[in-house]
């Protein structure tokens, strides 16, 4: 006959309560000192928005006048980050939407990618960004 064991049985010691079962979490909550609480919440909103926003520059197009975030990180690459206003407003999604399709569908915008164009040529924004890696901060 098999005996089967459990993680318990094998190490002899007893099984942890509810309340500390029912929760897992890589770090510590904090709980029991709010400033260093609060001091690591800050620190995280950082760190979030240096991620998100690491070496993004306002690129407005020239034909309908949107704004929006983008980063050079090489000949062909190009990261471009759309608001909600821009995507409505822009004419060539409008013309999309207007014909049945969806602009999230379409590869890019032509007018913005001359907009992007003449923003590096005008030295508004580099051809490969030399912002740091949001991960290396």
């Amino acid at each position: 006959m098999l005996e089967l064991l459990g993680h318990d049985d094998d190490h002899g010691q007893p099984a942890e309560s509810e309340a500390a079962a029912g929760s897992w979490s890589k770090a510590p909550d904090f709980a029991d000192d709010p400033r260093r609480a609060a001091a690591v919440r800050e620190a995280t909103a950082r760190d979030r928005e240096r991620y998100l926003t690491s070496g993004l520059v306002s690129v407005d197009c020239r034909f309908c006048h949107v704004a929006v975030q983008v980063k050079k990180l090489g000949p062909e690459h190009t990261s471009v980050q759309w608001n909600s206003e821009a995507t409505q407003r822009c004419a060539v999604f409008s013309e999309i939407r207007a014909a049945g399709g969806d602009p999230a569908r379409a590869r890019s915008c032509p007018k913005l990618t001359d907009s992007i164009r003449h923003a590096i040529a005008e030295g508004c924004l580099e051809e490969m960004s030399s912002a740091p890696s949001p991960g290396d901060g």
